[in-house]
């Protein structure tokens, strides 16, 4: 398959053929976004600006003390909760509850500089997975192939082939993209049926076959993994 500056990213998310491929593209903007803020864009005022106003979610606060050192973690929760204080806090505690303040917070804890950025760019890497499923055999074999799509991608996925693909290709794109969920699906349902009949007393001595993770696989399917609490960095 012709590989160029857009598809190689493409390529090499599908190439690997291991669980949700959608799963990985996030892994590695989320990877690629808070090595980028914590490092080359640390200092950038516009970047600055903008982590300063949205802040980051729960798991991303923990990627990037993660990924990276402490001093430049410090430095934008600095700025980050100097923005907090100016904005949101009231000048006098002793006054009455101001409500727009309060759903200005609200909206501020809602927003996530790299989640805005991810989706983005998950969007954009979706139109050129499109292009290429339309026009090459063989990333639809490769597409085919993977070993299945999530259930918040498949909607994910989905949501924005009804935005991007012309009419025409949706319903062979939305039987791929089904088969790859529905499968998985099935087989969750098989290896869990097993597993919680593997303590009926008639099964005594059968096989557990696959089942004895089943619990693990159905969460990871049902729900977005999340970055574990980060080792403490040197500085």
């Amino acid at each position: 398959m012709k590989e160029t500056i857009c598809t190689i990213p493409v390529n090499d998310i599908w190439g690997v053929k291991e669980g949700c491929p959608i799963c990985r593209m996030y892994a590695m903007l989320e990877e690629q976004y808070a090595e980028f803020i914590t490092g080359s864009a640390m200092m950038d005022p516009e970047t600055r600006v903008q982590t300063n106003q949205k802040g980051f979610c729960q798991s991303h606060f923990l990627k990037i003390v993660e990924v990276g050192k402490r001093l430049p973690n410090a430095l934008i929760l600095q700025t980050h909760l100097a923005e907090i204080m100016d904005k949101y806090m009231p000048k006098d505690v002793n006054s009455k509850p101001d409500k727009k303040k309060l759903l200005a917070l609200k909206n501020m804890q809602d927003s996530c500089y790299i989640c805005d950025r991810i989706h983005f760019d998950v969007e954009h890497f979706m139109q050129t997975v499109f292009a290429q499923w339309i026009k090459s055999e063989e990333f639809r074999a490769l597409y085919r192939s993977q070993e299945y799509i999530c259930l918040d991608h498949y909607r994910l996925v989905t949501e924005l082939s009804i935005k991007h693909l012309p009419s025409k290709h949706q319903a062979a794109f939305h039987a791929d993209t089904a088969a790859l969920c529905k499968n998985q699906l099935q087989l969750l349902m098989d290896d869990t049926n097993r597993f919680c009949n593997m303590f009926d007393y008639r099964s005594r001595g059968a096989d557990w076959g696959n089942s004895k993770d089943a619990i693990e696989r159905d969460l990871e399917f049902l729900i977005k993994t999340r970055p574990q609490s980060p080792d403490t960095k040197s500085e």
